[in-house]
């Protein structure tokens, strides 16, 4: 939330309290204090919402970071290591088992890492036979779906928190009238003619 939304509410609220300590026997009153405790209370579900997803965003972020130095530092480097041993007797398995780079997107490192993942459960026995553990390709698809859903987590905690914002931008009012610079229709003309 900025700070200029978050002062407009401010007001808002103050102005409610105003019209709450000194209520007259005005006929509109009633509705539009109504209408504007509505309003608040939608304006500070949006903001809930809006920190929510921030939070679920930093929060996935933060798993997502660790879990990705685990996998390139630990898992996926052993797997690396194993596929060497094992290429020395077939050649085509060299290029197979490379370490996505450290700089590479999350996109490009799933990829990698999945490719890994498939040669690795095709090629299970040699890769067993040459060393590695027989829980790696279990343990790798986990820590591979634990990643994944932190990307989600993600994407998600965005769609919370860009959606709150843009809901709120929707239903400020504009600072332009619309019609600006066209002559005003309706009732509005008749006054202005007059």
């Amino acid at each position: 939330m900025n700070a200029v939304l978050r002062r407009r509410l401010e007001r808002a609220a103050r102005v409610r309290d105003f019209i709450r300590a000194h209520k007259t026997d005005g006929t509109g009153e009633g509705t539009a204090l109504a209408r504007l405790e509505e309003l608040l209370q939608r304006a500070e579900a949006l903001a809930a919402q809006q920190r929510s997803g921030v939070v679920a965003t930093r929060s996935a972020t933060l798993q997502r970071r660790e879990l990705r130095h685990a996998l390139q530092t630990k898992l996926l480097k052993y797997l690396a290591a194993v596929g060497a041993v094992a290429a020395k007797g077939n050649t085509e398995l060299v290029p197979q088992f490379r370490l996505p780079p450290t700089s590479a997107s999350h996109q490009v490192f799933l990829t990698a890492a999945r490719g890994m993942l498939e040669k690795a459960s095709a090629q299970k026995e040699l890769l067993v036979s040459s060393g590695m553990s027989a829980t790696l390709v279990d343990d790798l698809a986990a820590a591979l779906a634990q990643f994944e859903k932190t990307l989600e987590a993600t994407r998600a905690g965005r769609r919370d928190h860009v959606g709150a914002s843009a809901f709120r931008s929707r239903s400020e009012p504009s600072a332009q009238p619309a019609n600006e610079g066209q002559t005003p229709a309706g009732p509005d003309a008749v006054k202005s003619a007059a």
